[in-house]
Parts: structure tokens; C-alpha cells; sequence
């Protein structure tokens, strides 16, 4: 019987431990889509204590917690931050099978040294030393430095002022932070006081009065090209489907000018929109060799009553069922006839989908970029070892698994680095059972060298920081 969490963690064939331990467990990350605070970086956080590093912000273990029966006051509400965790420890042990669990016992093993599980009966103990480690040893800067972060991408909309990216380029610190431009609300046309509100907004930090849909391009460029001048390689887009309405200019102006005036839109009207933005903002990334990323397939915000309390992200999102492959297709199509399709990342949630993902995107790579479209990461609900061996799988079966650039976080926390640890021991054991089996010949220099790539190096060349 195997140990819980040794050195062999995850690894069941010599040849996977060879990979793992020579070629990947080095590496260093690029972590090119997360939801880092920026303002945490510049200032060089420190938290007071595992609370505020670990539970503040993230869903995936709210979700946890109420399955288990506890108390949204122990959860998002006035609990102290020892009773929070405390009850994080008690829901913990029924954790079993979800990645949570894995997680939680990689985070308290890196950075802290921890190897005691969290249970209750370990829960004040394990409080005690992570809450002095980070207050004596670990502000975020040494996190990131500690998990041997060499570039990280959080993720901004296009009105934000990105002054605290600018704070830290000019400090030239060892770890480069980039932002991503998320320009969702910038399309959100549905909601139509909130949506003129945004473009108030926008109007204000462009300094371009948005009252036509040309000017509204004009402002988005402008805030484009402001995001290129502090690091900017990737665009980011979070979306239930992809849109392909067909569409005319005077359509859309016309459709604009209706919502700027507070008038009442159609359905078409807004799939007509939302098709025009997305094409318009690809053909801007197109033009400065971004990179665009597509999250598709999630129903969020399903709960009426936790939406009114905590507002989004607060764990009421799930799994999508819509129908994709038609205006996935019209949407590549339309930029590819152009020559204005960007390096393109898809993120699928939902797992039925993964083989039309895969094989719809392919179809667009033109020799021009070795990876240009790539099926992202397991992401989400999908981000546990089925759903990251399944998606290796499916770009393996379909594509090219050696020019796919890697692993992400997409996290709040600066304690899920180990995250990056999880995937590259799935993919070396993924590799090393091909190998054990007479499936892949025993290569390790070149098999190695893959590993590497995948972890760390495809991605440096797919985004050119």
C-alpha cells in the first residue's frame, strides 16, 4: 500500500516518478490567468492569519461547507476568522474524493511543512502555525517567490487604472504581474441602467464621449492599447455560449444607440451585440498578438437568495448545458476569413463537450503559431484529476498534447500555486503509465523535455512576456 502524500504522491509507475522529479517538480510557473488583487502584490500583504489567506473569497470551499451543514455566519458572515476555520476543519474529512481535500492537504505540505491532516482535533494547532508562518515568513511577495512564480496574469477590466501593476513593474521585481483585459460588463448590454453606468465609466477613463457605437470601439481601443502599454498579452472572456448572430454596422449602431437612450432591446438585439463585440474585440487582440481566452459553459449565480446576500462568486454557479459547436464555428470562421484571428485559449466546463471543443477549435490553426488554438486547461469543476486526465486525454486523442502551454491557477488564494504541483504530477504519472505499458517508447531526455514544455516553457513562447 502506497503512503497518503509522500514524495510519490499521484506518481504510480517508476517511469512517472523519473519525470516528475527530474524534469517537472523544478520548473518554474507561469501563471497566466488568475484573480489575484493586484493592489495585494504592490503592497506586499501580509495576512494575519490562515482565514484571511485561505477562506476569504473562495467558493469552491463555501460550497463545501454548506453541503456539510454549517451556517452561512461561519461561512461569509461575522464569525471570527478562528471559528471559520474551525469549521473548515471540521468539513475537511468529509471532503474525501473532491480535489478539495487533495488541495487543502498540498497547500498546509507547501509553504507551511505541514503533513497532519485537518480535522478537528488538528484544527487549533494547524491554525496556530500557518497564522505565525505567514506573519513571520511569508508575505504574498515571498509566496510568490517561494512557489517559483516567474510571471503571473491577473485578470482587470478595461476601466481599471492597473496602478498598482504599473507600482510593481517600476520596482523591477524578480516576479513579473501582468493584467488581462476582461471586457464582459463592457458587453453586458442586458442590464440596461447597469450597462449605461459602465459606459459612464468608460467614457471617464477612455476621455471619449461614448454615445455611438463607433465611439464606444474608439473607447475600448483606447483602453486596449493603454493595457498593452503596462505588459498586457491576453484578453479574457466569461461567457455562457459564444455569440455569432449575423449582424451589420448600422445594425449595431442602431442597437447601441437604442441602449445608451435606456430603450428596451430585443433578444436579437443583444445576441446581435454581444456577436459585434466579440469580433470587434478579437480583431484588437489580433492586431497586438494577444492571446484571447473563452471560459464557456457556466450558469452562474443560480441562487436568488445568496446572490441578494453576497452578490456573485459566492458559490451558486454550475454546470452548463448550451448548445456550442455551431456559433463556435461561425465565430472562428468569421475572424479566420479575415485574417484576424488571435491566438485563441477555450476552456470548456462542461466535460460531454470536451471532444467538440477540441476538435471544433483545431480546425483553425493556420501554421503560423505552433499551439495558436488551444483546448485550455481543465477549469473549474472540471480542475480534479478525472477532469485534468480527461482533458489531457481529449487533446492528446485530437490535437497535439506537446505544444499545449500548461497549467493555471484561476484562483483568488496565493496558497494555490500548489495547484500547478497537482496537474504536473497528473500529467508525468499520464505519461509515465504510456511509457510502463510499451505505449510510448522509454525516452526519458525526450519525454522530459515535453514534460517541461508543457509545465512551463511552450507557455513562455505562446505569450512572449
Amino acid at each position: 500500500m502506497k503512503r497518503f502524500l509522500d514524495e510519490n504522491f499521484l506518481l504510480n509507475t517508476r517511469t512517472a516518478e523519473l519525470l516528475y522529479h527530474d524534469y517537472a517538480e523544478g520548473m518554474p510557473i507561469l501563471d497566466y490567468h488568475n484573480h489575484l488583487p493586484p493592489d495585494e502584490i504592490a503592497q506586499d500583504k501580509t495576512f494575519e492569519n490562515i482565514t484571511q489567506a485561505w477562506l476569504k473569497g473562495d467558493h469552491y470551499k463555501w460550497r463545501a461547507m454548506r453541503a456539510n451543514g454549517i451556517e452561512e455566519r461561519y461561512i461569509t458572515g461575522d464569525a471570527t476568522d478562528y471559528e471559520k476555520f474551525e469549521k473548515w476543519a471540521q468539513t475537511v474529512p468529509h471532503t474525501f474524493r473532491n480535489p478539495l481535500y487533495h488541495w487543502t492537504c498540498l497547500e498546509l505540505k507547501n509553504p507551511f511543512g505541514i503533513k497532519d491532516l485537518l480535522t478537528p482535533v488538528t484544527a487549533q494547532a494547524i491554525y496556530g502555525q500557518t497564522s505565525e508562518k505567514l506573519r513571520a515568513d511569508f508575505p504574498v511577495r515571498k509566496l510568490l517567490t517561494h512557489f517559483k512564480v516567474k510571471i503571473l496574469c491577473t485578470t482587470d477590466d478595461p476601466v481599471e487604472g492597473l496602478g498598482f501593476h504599473r507600482q510593481i513593474q517600476k520596482e523591477n521585481w524578480a516576479v513579473k504581474v501582468f493584467p488581462t483585459f476582461r471586457p464582459d460588463k463592457a458587453m453586458a448590454i442586458e442590464n440596461g441602467p447597469t450597462f449605461n453606468g459602465y459606459l459612464d465609466s468608460l467614457q471617464r477613463v477612455a476621455d471619449v464621449e461614448v454615445n455611438s457605437w463607433q465611439n464606444f470601439l474608439a473607447a475600448i481601443r483606447r483602453r486596449h492599447d493603454f493595457f498593452a502599454s503596462v505588459g498586457c498579452k491576453l484578453s479574457d472572456h466569461g461567457l455562457e455560449t459564444f455569440y455569432a448572430e449575423d449582424f451589420t454596422d448600422q445594425e449595431i449602431a442602431t442597437i447601441f444607440s437604442k441602449a445608451r437612450s435606456g430603450r428596451s432591446l430585443e433578444q436579437r438585439d443583444i445576441l446581435q451585440f454581444k456577436s459585434a463585440c466579440l469580433v470587434e474585440f478579437a480583431k484588437l487582440d489580433a492586431e497586438k498578438n494577444w492571446a484571447q481566452q473563452f471560459h464557456i459553459g457556466a450558469i452562474r449565480n443560480n441562487s436568488t437568495r445568496l446572490l441578494q446576500r453576497l452578490g456573485g462568486d459566492s458559490g451558486a454557479d454550475s454546470t452548463g448545458d448550451f448548445q456550442v459547436a455551431r456559433s463556435m464555428a461561425k465565430f472562428f470562421d468569421t475572424l479566420d476569413k479575415q485574417n484576424s484571428l488571435p491566438k485563441t485559449i477555450v476552456y470548456n466546463l462542461n466535460p460531454a463537450y470536451n471532444d467538440v471543443f477540441a476538435t471544433m477549435i483545431a480546425n483553425f490553426n493556420d501554421g503560423s503559431v505552433a499551439g495558436k488554438m488551444q483546448y485550455g486547461s481543465a477549469w473549474w469543476f472540471l480542475d480534479q484529476k478525472d477532469g485534468i486526465e480527461s482533458q489531457l486525454k481529449t487533446l492528446s486523442n485530437t490535437g497535439l498534447l506537446s505544444r499545449f502551454v500548461g497549467m493555471l491557477t484561476d484562483s483568488r488564494s496565493f496558497l494555490s500555486f500548489s495547484r500547478h504541483e497537482y496537474f504536473r504530477r497528473i500529467l508525468c504519472n499520464l505519461i509515465g503509465l504510456d511509457v510502463e505499458n510499451g505505449e510510448l517508447p522509454n525516452d526519458l531526455a525526450w519525454l522530459g523535455q515535453s514534460v517541461q514544455d508543457i509545465c512551463y516553457r511552450n507557455a513562455e513562447r505562446y505569450f512572449q512576456f
